[in-house]
């Protein structure tokens, strides 16, 4: 159990007054970083602003409190508000908070199941071609706010939207644009003066400031939202139907895969930068009970983001105690300062959403990828990055892995070889053997498999013939270091055939996995324990005896 217990517990032996101190600050900045972004991303969503904050606060406690990792950060983030969009608007608030329930429930699900080292096996170009697709998605639904488009609706997918959009780009509201590209400029230019402070705090005040005291006609939060609720909601039940539920299950599985990707691979990146290693069922456990939570509060789904990881890091976090006092510092804001909030600009929140994705997409990675991968690779990376952009998370994510695994066992199948031998000499071969080799009789034929025999392989075993006077077929299985149920039907198909005509099948080094499938399946019983013999040459002895 040791292997799902909270990073919080393991390391508060030996904390110091110190670090508690930095922990405290750490968390205190993390929380002014998270504010802008966790509005921003709520909206963005199709949800009430406050909405981000709930989910800040009441995830981002239970992520850190019962996670894995000493410093992840856990709260909203940008690779969810394409799929969370989509949910709100099919199946409404109610359908959003019952499918992050249902993700936090599959998340501790794979955490107790021990998944959280499966993750790794979701390859590297779908993770960034999703990735690239949601950034795209992310910034181009911006447009409407950053611009100030006069629109009734934002249509849902992609390709309406942008029409949608082009439509409309005649009603671009000038002095929302000109405050707009301000907050780019300072969020772009800004970091290079200074990285103690958020650039992107630094916008919202500069641009608030701007519109409230110069009365620009600039739409703001509260102007579009209404009043901001400035209290914690109760905890609630969504009302959702069985039928609902059933709809729910595809996303709400996507958004459990998504939220474990991302917190695993940020709670690699903070080991890196704290030299620790992080429990990553723990993680998974505490992601999963963060989203549950977050869905009774109200909140969105959410994961460990990696932005605000490493910013706790930067400013000397190294315990969960500065994830949670990122979460008290929150809950201090929307009691006390969320009023204020109604007065950010939306096209300052755009811009911010904007160069967030920018970021999301790493283009020079994506590029490098298209140049320097196999075929294959490309195929899956473009397929994923076009599928989440044109329609959505769930359908990439579900064809990418499927592309992938089916390109992986065309790979792996190319690698499996049967061949005959022939006189000649190998460079491995053990004391004795040349000679064998340069000594079999015509009765007996010896083949070599290579590579792992699967399903997708077992139609090489059809290569292993006979000559007519054939007496025994030895087959060498050392470069073989798994065999599946496809592959043993094609053996025992193999062996029904050669004993019709009188052959006798002896095999040579089989290794630990395909001989306990072997014996699994009967073979080993049905041809005799002398026909599994240690090495090539024990192997040839026996044979040459049956010819004898």
């Amino acid at each position: 159990m040791n292997t799902l217990k909270p990073k919080l517990f393991q390391v508060m032996k030996g904390y110091t007054g110190g670090q508690l101190v930095k922990d405290i600050i750490s968390g205190i900045i993390v929380a002014i970083v998270a504010l802008p972004l966790s509005i921003a991303l709520a909206i963005a969503s199709g949800v009430a602003p406050e909405c981000g904050l709930y989910t800040a606060i009441i995830a981002g406690f239970f992520i850190s409190f019962a996670g894995g990792s000493r410093v992840q950060i856990g709260g909203p983030t940008a690779a969810f508000v394409t799929i969370i969009y989509g949910i709100v608007q099919t199946n409404g608030i109610d359908g959003l908070i019952a499918a992050t329930i249902m993700a936090g429930v599959f998340l501790i699900i794979m955490g107790i199941c021990h998944f959280g080292t499966l993750i790794k096996y979701i390859p590297y170009t779908i993770t960034t071609g999703f990735t690239c697709g949601i950034g795209v998605s992310l910034l181009v639904g911006q447009i409407k706010d950053f611009l100030g488009l006069e629109m009734d609706s934002v249509p849902s997918e992609f390709i309406d939207k942008v029409i949608a959009f082009a439509k409309n780009i005649n009603t671009t509201h000038l002095t929302t644009l000109l405050v707009g590209l301000l907050a780019i400029a300072i969020l772009i230019v800004f970091p290079k003066i200074t990285d103690k402070i958020p650039a992107s705090l630094v916008a919202i005040i500069v641009t608030t400031l701007l519109v409230k005291l110069a009365d620009l006609p600039v739409n703001t939060i509260g102007s579009v939202y209404g009043e901001l609720s400035s209290k914690l909601p109760l905890p609630h039940l969504p009302n959702v139907s069985f039928a609902m539920i059933k709809s729910l299950i595809s996303p709400a599985f996507t958004i459990a895969l998504l939220a474990g990707i991302e917190s695993l691979l940020s709670a690699v990146v903070s080991d890196g930068m704290i030299g620790d290693k992080h429990n990553s069922n723990a993680e998974l456990i505490g992601q999963g009970l963060g989203n549950i939570f977050s869905g009774l509060f109200g909140g969105i789904p959410a994961t460990g983001a990696i932005a605000r990881t490493a910013t706790n890091v930067k400013n000397g976090g190294r315990t969960p105690i500065a994830g949670m006092v990122h979460s008290m510092t929150l809950l201090v804001i929307l009691l006390l300062l969320m009023p204020y909030a109604a007065l950010i600009p939306m096209t300052t929140l755009a811009a911010v959403l904007m160069i967030v994705a920018w970021n999301m997409c790493n283009w020079s990675t994506f590029f490098r990828l298209i140049k320097t991968s196999p075929k294959s690779d490309i195929i899956v990376l473009l397929g994923t990055f076009f599928l989440t952009v044109i329609f959505d998370l769930v359908v990439a994510i579900e064809v990418g892995i499927v592309v992938s695994a089916l390109l992986f066992m065309k790979r792996m199948s190319d690698t499996s070889e049967i061949k005959a031998w022939k006189y000649i000499e190998e460079p491995d071969i053990t004391d004795g053997e040349a000679e064998k080799l340069l000594s079999i009789p015509k009765e007996i034929r010896v083949f070599e498999i290579n590579g792992p025999m699967f399903f997708a392989a077992s139609d090489r075993l059809a290569d292993i013939n006979s000559k007519k006077y054939t007496k025994v077929i030895v087959i060498r299985m050392r470069a073989v270091p798994a065999i599946d149920a496809s592959a043993m039907h094609s053996l025992h198909d193999m062996a029904d055939r050669f004993e019709k005509k009188g052959i006798q099948l002896v095999f040579s080094h089989v290794n630990e996995q395909p001989m306990k499938v072997m014996k699994k399946d009967g073979l080993y019983d049905k041809l005799g324990a002398d026909c599994f013999q240690p090495d090539i040459v024990a192997a040839l002895n026996y044979a040459e005896t049956l010819i004898k």
